[in-house]
């Protein structure tokens, strides 16, 4: 079945299934026993949406991990992928709630919202699902841990590096994404602190969107239509680079932008120059680690830090784009052949 098609029936049959629940998610009374479950593992799986690129690069890697752990552990591992096809914490609430009744073993959350999806995580832990946030945390729920990077951290590398590429001058935006995601709002102020060490440097706005290709590079464009002396973007996602219209219509004469992430959507940005910086996230151990913890804690009975060292980026740039390039194809990732040439 179509991925997207099999996605929306899931999140169908989940609004179906809580349709006279009353909202058990959202505080009903709950249960300490754990349901009884089939012999191995069924890790349920809950990311932002399913077009973003980033997170289909996990679920590559979480499957890959469940794989190589079933091997080595001698149980079956499954991946069940929940993620509604678009942004919403309310569905991944759903989902969430669907999963204990489906008697996960334990749930992969990336969160749209914490304020939606908090109250359904905490609701599933004491029921006897453990969860797990990766990317984008809920750090006031019940989750045992959480896999991410320093988010503050990572919009100060952004904009240091945009700096550098604009000469430290010049009116700059910010293209922000979700407005309700805690990990994108901390890069934004990453950016916003690193931002005031530059005198010469102004920031003309923040602008938020859906988190799609096309409706971040819509917004990309109407912000530059309304603000023509915009000289820089720093981008704390890569979502307008996962489809070429920027190419076409921006012009790196011009304008630079400095984003976050290099899946291979992404490269040619950085071959024609207007992206000549790419902040590359591992996002495929968003996966594969965070697989691996689950395992370490549900079924080996180990401990497991509830904040996981963070991921470290990887700077992208026409010097080593080919190297970049044969870390994506060994991940899974479909690159092109003259990326993966190239020195």
């Amino acid at each position: 079945m179509n991925r997207r098609i099999r996605s929306a029936l899931i999140v169908t049959l989940v609004a179906g299934a809580l349709g006279g629940c009353g909202g058990e998610q959202q505080g009903a009374p709950a249960t300490t026993t754990a349901p009884a479950r089939p012999p191995g593992l069924k890790i349920v799986m809950i990311a932002k949406n399913t077009t973003n690129p980033v997170f289909v690069s996990a679920r590559k890697g979480a499957e890959d991990a469940a794989k190589e752990l079933a091997e080595k552990n001698g149980i079956r591992i499954e991946i069940l992928w929940m993620t509604p096809d678009r942004e919403d914490g309310e569905l991944q609430a759903l989902a969430i709630a669907q999963a204990v009744r489906d008697r996960a073993s334990a749930i992969l959350i990336s969160c749209s919202d914490p304020a939606r999806t908090t109250a359904a995580i905490d609701n599933a832990v004491e029921r006897g699902v453990p969860v797990m946030t990766f990317d984008s945390d809920a750090a006031g729920s019940k989750r045992f841990a959480f896999y991410g990077l320093d988010d503050e951290k990572l919009g100060q590398t952004v904009m240091r590096e945009l700096a550098a590429q604009i000469g430290k001058k010049g009116p700059v935006a910010i293209l922000a994404g979700n407005a309700d995601a805690p990990n994108l709002r901390k890069r934004v102020a990453g950016v916003k602190k690193e931002a005031a060490l530059y005198p010469g440097i102004q920031i003309v706005g923040t602008f938020n969107h859906t988190e799609t290709p096309a409706d971040a590079a819509a917004e990309v464009i109407s912000a530059e239509a309304a603000n023509r002396q915009i000289r820089g973007w720093a981008m704390v996602g890569g979502w307008a680079l996962f489809t070429p219209r920027l190419i076409k219509e921006l012009d790196p004469k011009k304008v630079t932008v400095v984003a976050v992430n290099a899946l291979p959507a992404q490269l040619p940005f950085v071959e024609n120059g207007l992206a000549p910086v790419l902040l590359a996230l591992p996002t495929y151990n968003w996966g594969y680690v965070s697989v691996q913890r689950i395992v370490d804690k549900v079924h080996l009975k180990q401990d497991v830090p509830t904040i996981i060292p963070p991921m470290e980026v990887v700077r992208v740039t026409k010097d080593n784009l080919g190297t970049w390039a044969r870390q994506l194809e060994a991940w899974g990732s479909t690159v092109p052949d003259r990326y993966l040439m190239l020195k």
